[in-house]
């Protein structure tokens, strides 16, 4: 949802310039996530020096940050800072060898998208305390009440405003009753006071060239920039050897990696009421724990980005969507890759666990959208594989009606982001019931990845479009693998397994080939631009394929769309159809092609206007005398058919936006991580 960045140099001087234009890119890096509004916060000029003191360390004059919000899109912000700066006559050359800046791109959810909802919030009108939040604070409104009280007023509609206030409202209190008190004591009495997910950063001229982080649900990245690069020779592998020399460095905080991989590889993933401090250029990480006064201090390693920049960029695409569309050769090759050894499968993050999950009652599969179909795809070739009876969650519906979990059940939680907050809240219920909980996840480092208690990451690479599509290809395969490794120890299916492994191998070869029909995709788009609405059929192994289909086409061409079950067609939706509206079968060879033939006769019969997808040299069989129009796809194994089978609805349903003129990357209404309720 929101997408917060922070930028901070230490000993390195930087123009005000370079750091608007740093926080601004952090934030372009961040779009992808979706958003109404933005904002940023940076430091005012500070006076003359002491004699004895340095220009960094030169006390504010009392000036509050500058402080910008704008509605609407990144560049609204971008023309709006050099405007009023100009008006302001804001010196943009001023240099600071220590500053902190921070930033963010808001999703409204507590108000309307408007300036005085965008973020940074503040605790009043001097801005003593500045705050960037992702999430949401279900107790609010019980805060808010307790600050009127105490003679507070608030300005936006925003469940945000009630933290930079409560900050004041404890600084202010602590300063009366002991005098000086730290930026971290304010903040952990502020955590102690919320309820909700969370994801968080203040910034106040009380405590000038510091910032602090900390987070409860929602995710936040620290990435560090050391200007020589090394410690005494050697990469720095820990948060203490990085903060105790005093060598320049830029230090940046992010809601996500893709924001900071032009800037460093090196970075830390906050846990859960983990507090990060900066303060001199040293970073102290605190674990906050309600029931103690005092927090604890942690050492904590730092990991290395596995992403080049080339990955957060379009290259010779239009769009985001268009290129991770065409990358998935090579993300499906990196999801197989080094897993597929000697004729078998090896997943490390399984193989402590196979035999609890060989075990296991039912495996239980949960996710919200395109992940929960994804998964949907993977039960017929899972229950076959594995013998164990498989059913499906949608995360929210499971917790709606606090459905039965069994300590002898397996849970799969399938999230691209592993941060989609209805997944996460069934994970937490799941584990609260005893299961075993496993993650397919496209996101190292995210929440889902840290408490389930095992995994397999699809190494699809970094998605920005919104609609998922590479990340959908490669979860089907990771859950191939994993029904290939749980299965692997019944001689009864050996030739099964060894056929399917045979048909991953060659399985990025068959999607370049089948992403060669993109031309025909675009003309398919081009007769449907007009068109209300559009049904896909499916069953078998390609309902999800259906339901897919039909959700790219909602989610970026916002166009009526339903996935049906093709088996279901006479119980109601035969009455829909007529000459008008547009049809397509999926009818690729496997057990249930004689059925599909079937449906296509009868929507023929009532004058359907057909769309059949079907096997290569399947035409005359699906579509006798050229009755209907025909996509033809390579055919692989049938349960790998899916994955060739979504491509050409991707490249329809995002030919269709680009005709339909509408944002591909950031449809309306929608978000990539939905980390709210």
């Amino acid at each position: 949802m929101c997408g917060i960045f922070a930028y901070l140099n230490y000993n390195v001087s930087r123009e005000r310039r370079y750091i608007l234009e740093v926080l601004f890119n952090g934030l372009r890096r961040l779009e992808y996530r979706g958003y109404d509004s933005s904002g940023i916060a940076l430091d005012a000029d500070r006076t003359a020096p002491s004699s004895s003191a340095s220009p960094s360390d030169a006390p504010y004059t009392g000036a509050p940050p500058l402080v910008f919000r704008e509605e609407g899109k990144i560049e609204n912000l971008v023309r709006s800072v050099y405007s009023e700066v100009d008006e302001q006559d804001v010196n943009l050359d001023a240099a600071f060898s220590v500053h902190a800046g921070i930033a963010h791109t808001r999703w409204a959810t507590h108000g309307v998208p408007a300036p005085r909802n965008s973020h940074p919030q503040s605790s009043g009108a001097s801005d003593e305390f500045l705050v960037v939040h992702n999430g949401i604070i279900t107790n609010y409104e019980v805060l808010k009440e307790t600050l009127i009280r105490h003679g507070f007023t608030f300005e936006s509609d925003t469940d945000t405003e009630v933290i930079p206030k409560l900050a004041k409202f404890v600084f202010d209190k602590s300063h009366d009753e002991e005098g000086d008190v730290t930026f971290s004591q304010v903040v952990m009495e502020v955590m102690r006071q919320l309820e909700g997910a969370y994801a968080l950063i203040f910034k106040s001229p009380h405590y000038p060239n510091e910032l602090i982080a900390c987070k409860r649900g929602s995710t936040l990245i620290l990435g560090v920039n050391e200007l020589s690069g090394q410690q005494n020779g050697k990469p720095f592998h820990d948060v203490k050897t990085l903060t105790t020399n005093g060598k320049p460095k830029e230090l940046f905080f992010s809601s996500d990696l893709c924001a900071i991989v032009e800037h460093t590889k090196n970075y830390l993933a906050l846990e859960d009421n983990e507090i990060v401090h900066i303060k001199d250029g040293s970073v102290s990480i605190l674990k906050f724990d309600p029931h103690k006064e005092k927090p604890a201090f942690v050492q904590r390693a730092l990991s290395v980005l596995e992403m080049e920049v080339e990955q957060i960029k379009k290259g010779s695409y239009d769009h985001f969507m268009q290129k991770e569309i065409h990358e998935q050769p090579h993300s499906l090759t990196t999801t197989m890759r080094g897993r597929l050894k000697d004729g078998g499968v090896l997943l490390g993050g399984l193989k402590e666990h196979l035999k609890t999950i060989r075990r296991c009652r039912r495996v239980v599969f949960i996710g919200c959208g395109t992940s929960y179909n994804a998964a949907l795809a993977a039960r017929p070739f899972v229950e076959e594989l594995t013998g164990i009876p498989v059913t499906m969650e949608v995360a929210s519906d499971l917790l709606d009606r606090q459905g039965p979990i069994y300590r002898e059940d397996t849970a799969v939680f399938v999230s691209q982001s592993g941060e989609t907050a209805d997944t996460l809240l069934a994970l937490d219920y799941a584990l609260e019931n005893g299961a075993l909980c496993v993650g397919i996840t496209n996101t190292v480092g995210s929440t889902l990845s840290r408490k389930t208690h095992c995994g397999v990451h699809i190494n699809a690479g970094c998605e920005i479009g919104v609609a998922s599509t590479k990340a959908y290809t490669s979860q089907i395969v990771a859950m191939a693998m994993m029904a290939l490794a749980i299965g692997s120890d019944q001689i009864s299916t050996q030739a099964r397994r060894n056929a399917i492994i045979s048909g991953l191998t060659s399985l990025p070869s068959c999607v370049s080939g089948v992403l060669k029909l993109d031309a025909e995709m675009k003309e398919l788009a081009s007769s449907l631009i007009d068109s209300e609405s559009l049904l896909v059929f499916g069953r078998g192994y390609n309902y999800a394929t259906a339901l897919e289909g039909a959700l790219k086409v909602k989610e970026v061409a916002l166009m009526h769309s339903e996935g049906m079950l093709a088996g279901e067609m006479k119980h109601g939706p035969l009455a829909l159809v007529d000459e008008n509206l547009p049809i397509i079968v999926i009818a690729t060879r496997d057990a249930c092609f004689s059925k599909q033939q079937s449906v296509i006769q009868q929507l023929l019969s009532r004058k359907g206007r057909l769309v059949v997808m079907c096997s290569k040299g399947d035409a005359s069989a699906v579509c006798p005398n050229g009755s209907c129009r025909v996509i033809e796809v390579p055919g692989v194994a049938d349960c790998l058919q899916p994955v060739i089978n979504i491509i050409p609805l991707q490249l329809l349903a995002y030919h269709l936006t680009v005709l339909r003129g509408f944002d591909v990357d950031q449809p309306r209404n929608l978000a990539k991580s939905v980390t709210t309720q």
